[in-house]
This record gives C-alpha cells, sequence and structure tokens, in this order.
C-alpha cells in the first residue's frame, strides 16, 4: 500500500515511520474511534474503508465522509498532548490499519526529523478536503453535489465484487449537505437512467462511467 502523505519522505524516513507503526484490525461495525474521546495515535488504513461521522444536532450520527486504503485519520493526536478526536470513526467492512501513537512519532522525530513532514502533509490534505467540501455547498446545485458524491463512492467500491456502497440515503445527502428526500429523487432517476440500482438500503453501482459523467454535468 501507498500513503501519498509518504511521498515527500526520503526513503529511509519512510521505513522508520511505517517500523514504529502498529497493525490493527477492525471487524465490520467497529467503533475505531469515539468523538470526543482523548486521541493519543495516528491511523494510516491498509485495508477496508471507513465512514467519518459526527454528532448531528438531534443526538444522531451524520456521515460526512468515507477514507479508503491510502488515507489516513487522527492527524491531530500526533501534535497536541490534549487533542479530542472530531469525529467517529467506523469499519464498513473489515479495516485494518497502521496505528502510530504520540510516543513513538515523538520519538522517532528525535532519530528521523523528516518525519515531521508526515503530520504536515496530512494537515494539508484535511485543509484542501474542507475547502474543497465548503466550495461544492457554496456554488454548486444539490444535484451535482449528489451526484459528485455517488461518483466518489462508486470509485471507491469499484473493486468490489457487487460494486455496491454500504451507506444509506441518509449517508449520501449528508455527505453532500441536502436532504434524504432531494438524495431520493436523483436516485430515482438514476435508477431510471439505468446508473443505479437500489436494493435493501445499499446503492448498487451499475454504470460507473455514466454516473462519473453525471456528476460533470448536472446541473
Amino acid at each position: 500500500m501507498q500513503w501519498q502523505l509518504l511521498d515527500s519522505l526520503s526513503e529511509g524516513d519512510r521505513r522508520a515511520v511505517l517500523s514504529r507503526c502498529h497493525r490493527k484490525r477492525y471487524p465490520k461495525g467497529a467503533f475505531i474511534c469515539h468523538q470526543g474521546e482523548l486521541g493519543d495515535s495516528v491511523h494510516l488504513i491498509d485495508t477496508g474503508t471507513v465512514a467519518i461521522r459526527v454528532n448531528g444536532p438531534a443526538g444522531d450520527m451524520i456521515t460526512v465522509d468515507v477514507m479508503r486504503p491510502g488515507n489516513s485519520f487522527g492527524e491531530q493526536a500526533l501534535i497536541s498532548d490534549g487533542a479530542v478526536r472530531s469525529a467517529t470513526v467506523v469499519a464498513l467492512e473489515r479495516v485494518e490499519t497502521l496505528r502510530l501513537t504520540r510516543d513513538e512519532f515523538r520519538a522517532l522525530w528525535e532519530e528521523h526529523p523528516g518525519a515531521s513532514m508526515v503530520v504536515a502533509k496530512m494537515l494539508e490534505a484535511r485543509l484542501r478536503s474542507t475547502s474543497q467540501a465548503l466550495l461544492d455547498a457554496l456554488h454548486l446545485p444539490a444535484k451535482t453535489r449528489v451526484m459528485r458524491r455517488l461518483a466518489f463512492l462508486a470509485d471507491i467500491y469499484a473493486g468490489h465484487a457487487t460494486q455496491s456502497i454500504p451507506l444509506t440515503q441518509d449517508d449520501i445527502a449528508s455527505m453532500a449537505g441536502t436532504t434524504r428526500q432531494t438524495v431520493n429523487r436523483i436516485l430515482n432517476q438514476a435508477r431510471e437512467d439505468g446508473l443505479v440500482d437500489l436494493n435493501r438500503g445499499r446503492i448498487v453501482i451499475v454504470d460507473p462511467a455514466g454516473v462519473a459523467r453525471r456528476a460533470r454535468t448536472a446541473r
């Protein structure tokens, strides 16, 4: 597995980072961390996908993102002793991560100062993702946002045997910043157009290329 955040490191620094990590395994549905708890480690996703969820105003859990192998989460724990988790992370399938604790990172930093670039890369990626989501919410209509989220998820789950997305329409709605009713209408139209199939709370991508085209042209 290649992690983009490690690309800027020298081969020696990269090996040093990975040697300090500990492999963790989680079954489908497991909570990897909870919003509000103290954080002491960062996770590099090696296999499987996870949902990033936050507490909603009504006490419900809102899905804001999905991460795949090559992504990472929990970077704030490396730079602050009192950092608390800003989101809950749930395994959407069997997941394996490489976990790097704050103590291990600090020891690594002393031996390999270049490893500090890992944190900078993670923070840069998070800022870029947040900025893009804000721009989309401000300037794109709901149909475009929904189709872009669907295309994003179709790409993540393209390698799965069923090409099925293990998320509900409520999840898609929260990720796209719109209502479930709007998502239902857009998905039903996509089903009529032969792009997706809706089956027992799952969304099956029938035509990934068509979904990608719709995401580029939807208005």
